[in-house]
């Protein structure tokens, strides 16, 4: 193997690394925001993680009327795959700054290019995948999903990637 296919791997490497973490910070933000933008409103603190559970456990972790499955099951299964959809949203960011080279070592346009991926996933998840296959995301105010994904996700992902500073050094 050559040294300058080594460097790429390194480097795509670090890349996809720094979105796996980035992926994990940013997905706790996310998921902090909307439980308290849902206690706010009135819905109830745990409200996102039982429909994201949902996914996992089906319709009977949704918090009409009451739960059949109980919070002690609900609230791990929704973290786990709420941490586990944003670690691959952030590999996948991670991935293709590696691949845009337009982007690195320029805080600015990668700050921007990971709030319009947020923004992207607030609609692939809310207007495509969701009435496809969990209708209960109906049920979520598409408002607050915008900002939970565009800026609570994707714009602090991108303040991570681009604070992180080692992919960035040396073009790569």
């Amino acid at each position: 193997m050559s040294t300058a296919s080594q460097g790429v791997r390194t480097t795509a490497g670090r890349w996809v690394i720094a979105g796996l973490i980035g992926g994990l910070i940013a997905g706790v933000i996310f998921a902090a925001f909307e439980m308290v933008v849902a206690a706010i409103m009135g819905q109830g603190f745990f409200t996102p993680l039982m429909m994201i559970g949902a996914i996992g456990l089906g319709k009977e972790a949704l918090p009409t009327p009451k739960p059949m499955i109980g919070l002690s099951t609900i609230v791990p299964v929704g973290l786990a795959i709420h941490m586990f959809l944003s670690m691959i949203y952030g590999v996948v960011f991670g991935a293709f700054v590696w691949g845009v080279s337009f982007l690195h070592g320029n805080r600015l346009r990668l700050v921007g290019a990971a709030t319009v991926f947020g923004l992207v996933l607030w609609i692939v998840n809310f207007y495509v995948i969701a009435p496809l296959a969990f209708s209960w995301f109906a049920m979520a105010n598409p408002v607050v999903q915008f900002f939970a994904h565009t800026f609570f996700f994707g714009t602090v992902l991108g303040l991570l990637l681009s604070a992180r500073g080692a992919p960035g050094r040396n073009g790569g």
